[in-house]
């Protein structure tokens, strides 16, 4: 079992806080081992049962989190739609997972509401991993980005990192910033319009632990300096002014051109879905890892089941 304490404790995954390092880098070389040899994993949850509830629309967090268990030789119960839950009678979420733990060995969860991971995981008697709590945290998104960054680029560290887009309100974003900068010598540049800039509560965290950041408000003027461009898409189902999302969704798009101002080993990345804030002429630059992204998704949740049931 992942040796940190918390985790030791509660079983379960709210933050990408509940990490540390060493705990990192367990689940990333677990996870690096299934990429290289997936067969030698096929039965390890055989008998095993993952309830997988998703109360806000997803396809590659919930597709992920099942295609693995199922990976895994386990075995997958859901909600089709939350509208057929008994949420819709009233039942508290408290409730909800009482009962689903009962059904279950693990539970993945992916809610609108912040805060709502941390409420499962207290009342969860199975553990419990948060698949995306509204705009707060995405920790498996974030485990999905450190090991892509691991097998394309082989480090962790002394990286430049830009995130482009909406810093706001991307719960992917939060996480990627707060756990790289747990490694040594990261620097952050942020591209955002104003409205959109990364929460006050992240920066402090960088000035606090003496990490290099800077606020931008083009692509163009930083492209040729970063390691990793992180894309992420104005978030629609975020804004209460549709006005207000019309005029900024098309802030920031990735295409051809900027690319070729960017280093030749420089890695594209992208949390998805996308919308256009990266061309599809981009698709076809080896630098784009986006969908290879999808894949190391599905693997290192597999790490993360297989480290949560305790079978590795």
């Amino acid at each position: 079992m992942l040796s940190s304490k918390f985790l030791k404790k509660r079983k379960s995954l709210v933050s990408s806080d509940d990490f540390n390092v060493d705990n990192l880098y367990e689940i990333l070389n677990l996870a690096s081992d299934i990429y290289r040899e997936p067969k030698k994993y096929s039965n390890l949850c055989n008998g095993y049962v993952l309830a997988s509830l998703f109360f806000e629309p997803s396809t590659r967090t919930r597709l992920s989190f099942e295609s693995a268990m199922l990976r895994l030789g386990g075995s997958v119960v859901s909600i089709p739609e939350p509208n057929v839950s008994s949420v819709t009678k009233g039942e508290s979420l408290k409730d909800t997972i009482k009962t689903v733990s009962q059904y279950s060995d693990i539970i993945v969860m992916r809610h609108s509401q912040e805060g709502s991971a941390e409420l499962a995981a207290i009342n969860s008697d199975v553990p419990f991993i948060n698949a995306g709590d509204g705009g707060h945290q995405h920790p498996t998104q974030t485990l999905t980005d450190l090991l892509t960054i691991k097998q394309c680029l082989n480090r962790l560290d002394n990286l430049v990192i830009s995130v482009c887009g909406d810093l706001k309100f991307g719960r992917t974003v939060h996480s990627l910033v707060k756990t790289l900068s747990k490694f040594p010598n990261n620097k952050f540049i942020f591209i955002s319009p104003e409205e959109l800039e990364i929460p006050e509560y992240i920066k402090n965290d960088l000035i606090k632990k003496n990490i290099e950041f800077k606020e931008v408000r083009t692509i163009e003027e930083v492209i040729d300096k970063v390691d990793i461009l992180y894309m992420t898409r104005i978030q629609r189902e975020r804004f209460f002014n549709e006005a207000e999302y019309m005029r900024l969704k098309d802030s920031f798009v990735l295409d051809n051109k900027k690319m070729s101002l960017a280093k030749e080993d420089m890695i594209v990345l992208h949390p998805l879905p996308r919308v256009n804030e990266i061309a599809e002429e981009v698709d076809d630059d080896n630098r784009a890892k986006y969908f290879k992204q999808v894949k190391y998704g599905m693997i290192v949740r597999m790490a993360l089941i297989l480290k949560f049931l305790e079978v590795m």
